[in-house]
């Protein structure tokens, strides 16, 4: 019989605080779905008006063909059950359902009226009654599929007048994944009466373990967001959770001890809803830091703990024995018993695995396969510590990989084949993508990608090691998702796109703002490019081939996207997650908008503002640089946004803006070391040694760092200062200068050894482009360089008064740098004057006096030295001053002080 449910508030069995957050989540989804073919990029022509868009089902099925017919949403809906229906997926269908406008649903087993949409519910283990539904639609069913495969159908029979939908899954966990596939298939709206094209789904997951495991250092997820990624699961068809959270004490330093009542009650909240959105909860208990591997008690205490865990419903167990040492004994019993080394490690783990598996695993019904993370998780080398696994571990048991690298840029199929062989085991793959704990400057919220296509096919499955930030999370898990479940037909542009669909809600303009956000937070090992859009702008800018006002949309967008974001994403999860990171995309904006203005304002000729718009920039980028994110000790971590573009735009805005002004390029900081924490070789030029250039690791033989200085230009001495406080041996130890016109051949200037301060005198006539410290040894010590100066033999001269204050020098005023400021120590007196020397004399057709826009009082004549004999071309007029020459023949330009001026301060004279 069927049980009546209107429309109003029901209990069933997920409903409930249970099942609120899931709705909520499903909710998003359903608004988006009408929308998705279009973000997806979908191609396809406009449908009849009778004939509704196909629907964008993701995860991507296997197989997915479109019927000419339609079903209709009519007012009353009758679901049809069996004896063994899935509760969490009939949930998800009424759900769905009453999203799109059906107004009453009858639920029972039975027979249905013609005159109302039938929905069944339920493979052949749940529901006798789908089988002749299918058949009916001339649909093959569900039995032969792989396990959690599932078979929708949707469309008329003989005699229907609203049609038929058929969810019939290999499983339960099959039927709840069709009861997914149908809420994106179905329109939301208030009222019956919609018409949704009919349909054939087959489909099947491409790798059975697939999902994530909270494996990371740093932060910890709170309970609301562990439950919240549980909801996320289900929806996309992931079905593993990891618990392995650093800040649970009684998972490694506590794994003998009994978890105090209220944790214990905290994980079993977390195994309850993840049974409820058919995710498995694997429990991974870490005794490595202090087992005894051939200690009876030491078994079991950790079959105790284990068992504790199966009785609040955990049936899937892992031991990782990563991130310890084998070469160091707990006990010496084990010494004793295995011996010393790799091998004797090999062979002491797979012992204690061994009976672990078989003293519980195989002792408890219902328990899915152990598995281990090996301490040599992350290649495919043959060592003696892998032969012991290979050989003496129980076959099966899984083993944990994480590809070749502790973060792999690329996971091949050869490789998995590789790892499968030098274990001996079944390979499950810890992928560590999208997780940040590495590098917790940055937001890692590009697609998953670099993992080849049959690769699942390899693998027992796939568990994506998330960042600290869960809602952010989110946008590179749903890539996972559809990678794991059908690797085939991934495409990780489409399905990053569709994640940031899903998470803007639907909202065209939050979807934008989103799309701009996290183009500026896409790079990672995998993803190799910084903002892809954003740059592709901006090439196409300094080609000539996009207009300042086409990228000045671009990055008002970005400047824009924070504020959107703020106000219009469905949940706060991911704004809280994101919040210094949406501080500085802001910041960047206003940074990179001025420098684009600053770009107009040289090239239509107006000078001060251009000039003024200079002096704003050096603050602009540091308030861009300014937010900070606070990690799980205190620490203030400087975040990094849009790396390598938004600050490059800045400073080849600069050095443009510079041409148009006359002065000359500004050397740029380059090394083939990477870079700690922010700290960017472009610091090393930057004329302040309390900043400065710090590698990422130690150089080896032939790393280098060094200048380039825009131009081929005359050189005369170079200085390069290393080293610094806390860190007097981060310097190379053992290097030569050299110089290059070409960046490919090299000169000797000097050699050097243990001496953080090194100077060279280049030979008179010497010309280079680049100049460079290069290691000539290997070295353990990582590299600072505080500033790396090349001087020029062409660099005007700078003489004259006042002199120049503490912390500043005369030549300040002529060295083609506008952030060092000849600063006078006071007022001048009447007569002096600051005198700039050319090199040689030659043609001058201008003179550009360039001063700090705060400074206030400070007058001269701005005079040029021709045959001898000086004459004023005009007087300065504040912070910026231009005069004409009529191409004058000069050796010098002077400016002379006039009576009462306060004391100068000149950031450049710019003699073109």
């Amino acid at each position: 019989m069927f049980r009546n449910r209107p429309a109003g508030p029901h209990r069933s069995p997920l409903s409930g605080p249970l099942l609120r957050p899931l709705v909520a989540g499903l909710a998003l989804a359903l608004s988006a779905a009408p929308l998705s073919a279009a973000t997806a990029g979908a191609a396809s022509a406009a449908p009849a008006p009778d004939r509704p868009a196909a629907p964008v089902i993701t995860p991507v099925p296997q197989s997915e063909t479109p019927r000419s017919d339609t079903v209709r949403i009519t007012p009353d809906v009758d679901i049809i059950t069996g004896p063994a229906t899935d509760a969490a997926a009939l949930s998800l269908v009424e759900t769905s359902l009453r999203a799109a406008g059906a107004a009453h649903l009858s639920v029972g087993p039975g027979s249905t009226g013609r005159d109302r949409l039938a929905v069944y519910v339920g493979g052949p283990g749940e529901n006798p009654s789908s089988a002749p539904a299918l058949a009916s639609l001339g649909v093959q069913g569900s039995r032969g599929l792989a396990a959690e495969g599932y078979v929708l159908a949707a469309g008329r029979a003989r005699g229907d007048s609203a049609g038929r939908i058929v969810l019939s899954g290999a499983d339960a966990t099959g039927t709840y994944y069709a009861a997914q596939s149908l809420r994106q298939a179905l329109p939301q709206r208030r009222g019956p009466g919609a018409s949704v094209r009919g349909l054939e789904v087959r489909d099947w997951p491409a790798t059975p373990v697939r999902g994530t495991i909270e494996g990371f250092y740093g932060t910890p997820w709170s309970q609301a967001a562990r439950l919240d990624q549980l909801d996320f699961y289900g929806a996309h068809k992931m079905n593993t959770y990891v618990y392995s959270p650093k800040d649970d004490a009684y998972l490694r330093d506590k794994w003998r001890d009994a978890y105090p009542a209220d944790q214990l009650d905290r994980i079993k909240q977390l195994v309850d809803r993840a049974r409820s959105r058919h995710v498995r909860f694997t429990y991974a208990l870490s005794p490595g830091l202090s087992a005894c591997y051939s200690s009876d008690a030491d078994l079991k205490a950790l079959v105790d703990k284990l068992q504790t865990i199966w009785d609040i419903g955990v049936r899937q167990f892992a031991i990782p024995l990563d991130d310890i040492s084998y070469t160091h004994w707990n006990c010496d019993a084990d010494k004793a018993k295995f011996g010393t080394g790799g091998a004797a490690a090999g062979a002491a783990q797979a012992y204690l695995l061994n009976r672990v598996d078989k003293e519980f695993i195989k002792t408890h019904d219902g328990a899915q396969p152990l598995e281990m993370v090996p301490t040599e998780y992350y290649d495919v080398t043959p060592s003696p510590y892998k032969t012991e696994i290979a050989g003496k571990l129980d076959q099966d048991v899984l083993v944990e990989w994480t590809g070749v690298g502790v973060v792999a840029p690329v996971m091949t199929v050869a490789q998995a084949k590789s790892a499968r062989t030098v274990f001996g085991h079944r390979i499950l793959a810890w992928d560590n993508y999208p997780v940040n704990d590495y590098t917790t400057d940055r937001l890692l919220l590009g697609p998953y990608s670099g993992r080849d296509k049959g690769l699942a096919e390899q693998l027992a499955g796939i568990t994506a090691n998330p960042m600290i930030q869960p809602y952010a999370s989110k946008l590179a898990l749903y890539t996972v998702a559809d990678y794991t479940w059908n690797d085939t037909a991934y495409d990780a542009g489409r399905s990053y796109r569709q994640a940031v669909h899903e998470l803007s809600g639907g909202r065209p303009a939050v979807e934008r703002a989103l799309r701009a956000f996290t183009d500026v937070n896409y790079s990672s090992s995998l993803n190799k490019q910084e903002a892809p859009e954003l740059s592709a702008v901006i090439s196409r800018y300094w080609d000539g081939k996009a207009s300042s006002s086409t990228l000045a949309a671009s990055l008002r967008e970005l400047h824009d996207a924070p504020g959107v974001l703020r106000a219009g994403l469905p949940g706060k999860g991911f704004v809280t997650d994101a919040g210094p990171w949406l501080d500085s995309a802001q910041a960047w904006g206003t940074a990179t908008l001025a420098a684009l203005r600053m770009l107009d304002e040289a090239k239509a000729g107006r000078g001060a503002a251009a000039w003024r718009d200079r002096q704003r920039l050096a603050a602009l980028v540091a308030k861009a640089k300014a937010p900070v994110y606070t990690d799980l000790n205190g620490g203030k971590i400087p975040v990094v946004v849009g790396d390598g573009v938004l600050d490059t735009f800045v400073t080849r805005a600069l050095t443009e803006e510079g041409r148009l002004t006359g002065l000359p390029p500004q050397p740029a900081g380059r090394s083939d070391l990477g870079v700690y924490s922010g700290n960017a070789p472009a610091l090393m030029t930057d004329g302040d040694d309390s900043t400065y250039f710090w590698s990422s690791a130690a150089a080896a033989k032939d790393d280098w760092v060094g200048v380039d200085l825009g131009a081929e230009r005359a050189i005369s001495d170079v200085t390069v200062t290393m080293g610094k406080s806390g860190s007097e041996s981060d310097y190379i130890h053992q290097g030569a200068l050299e110089y290059s016109s070409d960046n490919s051949t090299w000169h000797a200037l000097s050699s050097f050894k243990d001496s953080p301060t090194v100077r060279a005198t280049a030979p008179a006539g010497t010309t280079a482009r680049y100049v460079r410290a290069r290691a000539t040894a290997a070295q353990t010590d990582w590299l600072v360089v505080r500033e790396f100066r090349v001087g020029g033999a062409d660099t005007p001269g700078v003489t004259g008064n006042p002199p120049a204050a503490d912390g500043s020098t005369a030549g300040a005023a002529a060295d083609g740098n506008t952030e060092s400021v000849y600063r006078a120590s006071r007022a001048p007196s009447a007569g002096e004057s600051l005198d700039v020397s050319l090199p040689q004399a030659r043609t001058v057709h201008t003179v550009t006096v360039l001063a700090p826009g705060g400074v206030r009082g400070v007058r001269a004549a701005v005079q040029i030295r021709t045959g001898g004999r000086w004459r004023t071309l005009g007087a300065t007029t504040g912070p910026y001053t231009r005069v004409g020459t009529r191409a004058a023949t000069a050796d010098a330009v002077r400016l002379r002080w006039a009576g009462g001026s306060a004391a100068p301060q000149i950031s450049e004279v710019v003699v073109r």
